[in-house]
């Protein structure tokens, strides 16, 4: 259970203006010195920190407040918290079992040749070995450097594939970003087009044109497309016609069918008649 005591300045400023503790009694709960409760009360200090009630938080009762108003002698005792607050565990050395300590120097060849960025503390804590091991292998000084053999550090079982994906995360992000090269504009040499001749552009110019030269060709293309809509019109036409025949053979039909049930109809009440 949590028994430390949370913003002790901000508890002690709600204790000194909301209850008749003496500073003795606020500064050995608050874990603060008598002067600095002295001065919190005379308003030199702690002048922007708002007050905190530890009732509200759960820290104290007001039966415990009383209890220590009512004996000078008496100290306040903080209750015990009912939220389990679990405790942070440092992470100590990576153990690796014996039977595959023996494959530590090919996955570190491994990481040395396909991540050089990976640093050597990042390699350490991946597969938990030295930086002079490390330092020996990449310089190639290690006892047995001509017999090792690059092999995937993951897939020997020394570390996982997350933990070396965040490790190169983080070894990305202080990689220098890449400069482009120098991209300029391309010279008028090549952009321009050099074969057009000025004289051509300037005959293109003189031409005289006049409207019967510009419209010679509309007659034509009213022609076709006067064409073209005579020829949608006619087939419009056709198929009207033909919904139109089906329409009437669909209404024959339908007065056909209601004639013939008039005509049961009377029969089957005669029936009906001779049964009763």
């Amino acid at each position: 259970m949590s028994t430390q005591l949370l913003m002790p300045k901000a508890t002690a400023v709600w204790l000194v203006d909301n209850t008749a503790l003496s500073f003795d009694q606020i500064a050995e709960f608050c874990q603060l010195h008598v002067l600095e409760v002295k001065a919190i009360a005379d308003g030199e200090a702690a002048q922007g920190i708002r007050g905190l009630n530890p009732i509200s938080s759960g820290q104290l009762t007001r039966s415990e407040i009383a209890r220590v108003e009512a004996d000078a002698n008496a100290r306040l005792k903080i209750s015990e918290s009912k939220v389990r607050i679990p405790q942070t565990k440092r992470k100590g050395a990576r153990y690796i079992p014996l039977s595959r300590r023996q494959d530590r120097p090919n996955g570190i060849l491994w990481l040395v040749l396909n991540h050089p960025e990976l640093k050597d503390v990042q390699i350490a804590r991946l597969i938990g070995t030295t930086k002079s091991t490390i330092e020996q292998i990449r310089h190639r000084t290690h006892w047995n450097s001509n017999n090792l053999v690059p092999l995937d550090p993951v897939g020997l079982g020394l570390c996982s594939q997350i933990d070396l994906d965040f490790e190169l995360q983080r070894a990305a992000k202080n990689l220098p970003l890449s400069v482009e090269g120098d991209q300029t504009l391309l010279p008028t040499s090549v952009t321009e087009n050099v074969n057009f001749d000025k004289m051509e552009f300037e005959k293109t110019f003189e031409k005289n044109l006049d409207a019967d030269t510009v419209f010679a060709n509309l007659n034509a293309l009213q022609k076709k497309i006067s064409g073209g809509g005579i020829k949608i019109r006619r087939a419009v036409e056709a198929r009207t016609k033909i919904l139109d025949k089906l329409r009437e053979r669909a209404i024959l039909k339908s007065e056909m069918r209601r004639r013939s049930i008039e005509k049961e109809i009377p029969g089957d009440k005669q029936r009906e008649n001779k049964r009763n």
